[in-house]
């Protein structure tokens, strides 16, 4: 009886180790992505480079995550993850230097603020009260849906309220998204941190592209 139990506890504790060193290297690999991400976008404004268009930029994201997703389980994950929020950080340039063009880098400022303090707030809930966020997933699949609706639908529609709807749900959506993936860390749900890391990522760059979109929108009125 005591050696199950040993071996129980034995058990536990890898687990546990296992879980802690897919959360430390997640948030390592995140780090180094976001100032990848944060150079790429620099070098975008600083040089004026012009926008990738609407088609290029949902091939090269859908491509370099396939990509990375692919090659997860292997040293070419992290370099096409690197690639991925590279790219994406150029997509920001174009934006970024229209919202300069009329001084309203502080309007950047509060988006990079906001963006950071739902990360922490969230991230900090889960690792804390260490909840298990999985019934969130049935949820965010259907806002998911709504989501791609909506998107699909301005596009045609450039309604400047529905802009503003589909801004707030990106950044309820991504919420759910960091609580979701970080139980899904910490409950060993998720192993590989590449994924783990571009997860988290993507929803990093959907809340600050969104408060950028919210708060330009209510500067100009």
């Amino acid at each position: 009886m005591d050696r199950i139990v040993a071996s129980s506890s034995s058990s536990r504790a890898g687990s546990l180790l296992s879980t802690h060193r897919v959360l430390r290297n997640t948030y390592f690999l995140l780090a180094l992505t976001l100032g990848v991400s944060a150079i790429t976008a620099t070098a975008s404004t600083v040089l004026r480079l012009p926008s990738p268009g609407f088609l290029l930029t949902i091939v090269g994201f859908y491509g370099l995550m396939f990509l990375t997703y692919r090659t997860a389980n292997s040293l070419a994950g992290i370099l096409s993850a690197f690639a991925l929020t590279g790219f994406m950080g150029y997509t920001l340039g174009p934006l970024l230097s229209s919202l300069l063009s009329v001084g309203a880098g502080d309007i950047i400022m509060l988006a990079l603020g906001g963006t950071a303090l739902v990360f922490f707030c969230c991230s900090a809930y889960v690792l804390t009260t260490r909840k298990d966020m999985s019934f969130l997933s049935g949820m965010m699949m259907a806002g998911f849906v709504v989501l791609l609706v909506a998107v699909i639908a301005n596009l045609f529609l450039q309604i400047p309220a529905l802009s503003l709807a589909i801004s707030c749900l990106f950044i309820l959506f991504s919420a759910g998204a960091i609580l979701w993936e970080t139980s899904n860390i910490i409950h060993g749900g998720e192993t590989n941190y590449i994924r783990a890391t571009v997860s988290l990522y993507v929803s990093l760059y959907n809340i600050f592209v969104s408060l950028l979109s919210i708060l330009g929108m209510s500067s100009r009125n």
